[in-house]
C-alpha cells in the first residue's frame, strides 16, 4: 500500500472520528438540554411524550422519549454509557450511526409500546445504551474487522453485566423490555448495516484473480495498519 494511500486512508478516518465526536457531543448535549426543560417544567415534558403502552396516540412518541428522563440522577445514569457506547458506534461512519439510533428507538421503542404494563409511561436513553452495546460487541464479526473485533471483545468483557438489565429480574422502575428490545436491535444492526464491499466485489472472476494466501495475509495486515494510522 503506497504511503499516501495510507496517509489519505489515516486523514479521513480521523476526520470521520472528529465528526462522531462531535454528533455524539451534541446529542448528549440536546438530552440535558431537553432535561433542563423538563426539570424546569416539573417533568410535564416527560409525561407529554413519554411512551403510554398500547396507546395508538402515543406510537410516535417512542422517538422522543430517548431524549427524556425522570430526574437529573436518571439522565446521568445514562450519560456515561451513551457517550461511550455512542462515539464507539458512530467513530467510523456517522451515516451508519445515525440509521442504527433511528432502528433501536424503534426496536426499544416498539418492545415496550407492545409488552410493557399499560398502566406506565417509559422514557429515557437507556434503550439506545443497551442497543449501541450490543452493535459495539457485534460489529466486528459481522464486518471481519480485526480491530473492531478487539473493540467489541473489550467491551463485552468490561460491560457483561450490563445484559442482566435487559431480563425480568432487573430492579423495580427499570425498563427492562426497553433494554432488551435496544439490544435485539443493536444486534439486528450490526447485522443489516455490516460492511457490504467484500462480499460485493467477490464471484467467480474475483476468485479466478485472487492473490495467494501469502500476499492476502500481508494485505490484511496492511489494511489494519493502515486503519490504526501506522
Amino acid at each position: 500500500m503506497a504511503e499516501t494511500d495510507i496517509r489519505s486512508a489515516e486523514a479521513a478516518m480521523i476526520a470521520e472520528a472528529r465528526k462522531a465526536f462531535f454528533v455524539v457531543f451534541g446529542l448528549l448535549a440536546l438530552v440535558w438540554a431537553v432535561q433542563l426543560g423538563n426539570w424546569s417544567d416539573g417533568n410535564s415534558l416527560a409525561r407529554q411524550f413519554g411512551i403510554r403502552p398500547q396507546e395508538f396516540d402515543s406510537l410516535g412518541k417512542i422517538f422522543t422519549a430517548p431524549l427524556l428522563h425522570y430526574g437529573w440522577d436518571h439522565l446521568e445514569a445514562n450519560s456515561g454509557p451513551l457517550f461511550v457506547f455512542a462515539f464507539l458506534a458512530a467513530y467510523r461512519g456517522v451515516a451508519r450511526f445515525l440509521a442504527l439510533t433511528a432502528l433501536l428507538a424503534v426496536t426499544s421503542g416498539l418492545t415496550v409500546w407492545i409488552f410493557q404494563n399499560p398502566q406506565t409511561e417509559t422514557v429515557g436513553a437507556s434503550g439506545l445504551v443497551f442497543g449501541y452495546f450490543a452493535y459495539v460487541v457485534l460489529r466486528g464479526i459481522f464486518d471481519r474487522h480485526l480491530i473492531d473485533s478487539l473493540i467489541g471483545l473489550v467491551m463485552a468483557a468490561s460491560f457483561a453485566y450490563l445484559v442482566f438489565g435487559a431480563l425480568p429480574s432487573a430492579p423495580g422502575g427499570v425498563s427492562w423490555l426497553g433494554h432488551l428490545g435496544g439490544l435485539i436491535g443493536g444486534c439486528l444492526g450490526a447485522w443489516l448495516l455490516r460492511d457490504r464491499r467484500t462480499s460485493a466485489t467477490a464471484g467467480p472472476a474475483a476468485a479466478a484473480t485472487a492473490p495467494g494466501p501469502a500476499t492476502s495475509e500481508r494485505s490484511a495486515l496492511l489494511k489494519e495498519l493502515d486503519d490504526l494510522g501506522l
